[in-house]
């Protein structure tokens, strides 16, 4: 009888080893494929870190050569206009003049398209209570 006690308490000790190993392994596994997800995350943060640096530093080489240009130009007409002859009339513009006097002549003689002489809304209610 204390044989088969035996017996059975070694296979269900058996059994019992064997589901440890695999729910063991299997939190192994689980934690090896974690920790290989975290390294590449990481990588792809690094990489996209560096890329960011890269473009940011292309971004103020190219606002450095456009702040250059601009620099450049501006002493160039400055140059420019020192050569100018000052003593040169002059000219009248006149279609500037003719299109600023029709618009004055148009802003006095008409009211706006949009507006209306009766009243209308809340105002027209308003007018023939009075």
């Amino acid at each position: 009888m204390t044989l088969e006690y035996a017996l059975i308490n070694l296979v269900v000790g058996i059994l019992i080893g064997i589901l440890a190993m695999r729910f063991g392994s299997l939190k192994r596994y689980q934690k090896r494929m974690l920790q290989s997800q975290l390294e590449k995350n990481k990588n792809e943060l690094e990489q996209y870190r560096q890329e960011l640096v890269r473009h940011f530093a292309h971004s103020a080489e190219l606002l450095d050569n456009m702040a250059n240009d601009y620099r450049q130009i501006y002493q160039y007409m400055l140059k420019s206009s020192n050569n100018l002859p000052l003593d040169i009339p002059r000219q009248d513009d006149s279609f500037q003049h003719t299109l600023a006097e029709d618009q004055d002549h148009d802003l006095l003689e008409c009211p706006p398209r949009d507006y209306s002489e009766r009243a209308s809304g809340i105002l027209r209610a308003r007018h023939h209570d009075k």
